[in-house]
C-alpha cells in the first residue's frame, strides 16, 4: 500500500488509453494545489490529438471527490513533455495558481527542478558540468535546436553523473531554465542524447528515460518550502544504482 509524505494513504488514479494503463499517484493536495506524479504517456494539457491528459484526468477527480457541480477549476503553472514522468504541481485557485506561474516563470530558487537522465555514452572526470545554450523551437516540426546566435532563448542546466555501465551514463540534472525539450536538446547537441529519445538522436527502443523526479517551491499561499521526489517508474533506471538519491523522506512503500 503507497502513502503520502503525511502518513494518508496514497489516492490513484488508473487511466486506461490505447490498449496500456496508466496510473496517476495524487502526492499531496490542500485547499490551494495538488501536486501529483504524471506517468510517462500522458499529456499535460489537451491537444488535437484528444488524448487523456492531466489538466482533465485532475479536474474529473477533484469533481468526483468533492462532488461539486458543474465545472472545477485547475490551473496549468508548468508542463512536462509527454513521455517524460514525474512530479506536477497545479493551482486549485487562480490566486494560487498565478502566484505558482510566477515563481515558475523567474531563475530563482523558490523553486528547485531536478531530473533523472540516462544518456549515451560516458563523461570524462573534468568535463564541465554546466550546460548553456539559446535554443529556438520549430513550431511546425515541433521540435527545438541549438542556435549560435542569441534570437534563441537562454538555456542553462547543471548535472552530476550519479552512475554509469559501459555504454551509458545516469546523470541528475538541476535545470536551472524551462524551455522546450531542453533537457533533451542540450544533452544531443553535446554528443549525449536521452537513451530512448528518437526525436533527438537515440534509436534504442522504449521509454524515454527521463524523469522529473524532484520538485521544491515555495507554496504559493503559506510561503512555506514544500519539496517531493518520485521514483523512476521506467525499467531502463533499475541498470543504474540509485542510492546516491534520497527517496524516503517524501515517498515511503509500506
Amino acid at each position: 500500500m503507497w502513502y503520502n509524505r503525511c502518513g494518508d494513504k496514497m489516492e490513484n488514479i488508473k487511466i486506461y488509453q490505447n490498449g496500456m494503463n496508466y496510473q496517476v499517484s495524487i502526492l499531496y493536495e490542500d485547499n490551494h494545489i495538488i501536486v501529483c506524479n504524471k506517468p510517462a504517456g500522458i499529456l499535460s494539457q489537451g491537444d488535437s490529438t484528444g488524448d487523456a491528459n492531466m489538466v482533465d484526468i485532475l479536474k474529473e477527480f477533484l469533481k468526483n471527490k468533492y462532488q461539486k457541480p458543474g465545472n472545477v477549476y485547475l490551473g496549468l503553472v508548468h508542463r512536462l513533455d509527454r513521455m517524460t514522468e514525474g512530479v506536477m504541481v497545479f493551482g486549485k485557485t487562480s490566486k494560487a495558481s498565478s502566484r505558482l506561474s510566477t515563481i515558475f516563470s523567474q531563475k530563482n530558487d523558490e523553486i528547485i527542478k531536478k531530473y533523472l537522465v540516462i544518456v549515451k555514452g560516458l563523461f570524462p572526470n573534468d568535463c564541465d558540468k554546466k550546460l548553456s545554450h539559446y535554443i529556438k523551437k520549430d513550431e511546425k516540426l515541433v521540435k527545438s535546436f541549438v542556435t549560435t546566435d542569441k534570437s534563441g532563448k537562454l538555456a542553462e542546466l547543471e548535472f552530476d553523473v550519479i552512475d554509469h555501465n559501459n555504454k551509458n551514463s545516469l546523470v541528475e540534472v538541476n535545470l536551472l531554465t524551462g524551455r522546450h525539450h531542453q533537457i533533451r536538446v542540450q544533452f544531443s547537441h553535446i554528443g549525449h542524447p536521452v537513451m530512448c529519445d528518437s526525436l533527438y538522436g537515440d534509436l534504442t527502443k522504449g521509454n524515454l528515460c527521463l524523469c522529473a523526479y524532484y520538485l521544491s517551491f515555495i507554496h504559493p499561499v503559506n510561503k512555506k518550502r514544500y519539496e517531493f521526489k518520485v521514483k523512476p517508474v521506467n525499467d531502463n533506471f533499475k541498470l543504474f544504482s540509485l542510492q546516491k538519491i534520497d527517496f524516503s523522506s517524501i515517498i515511503f512503500n509500506d
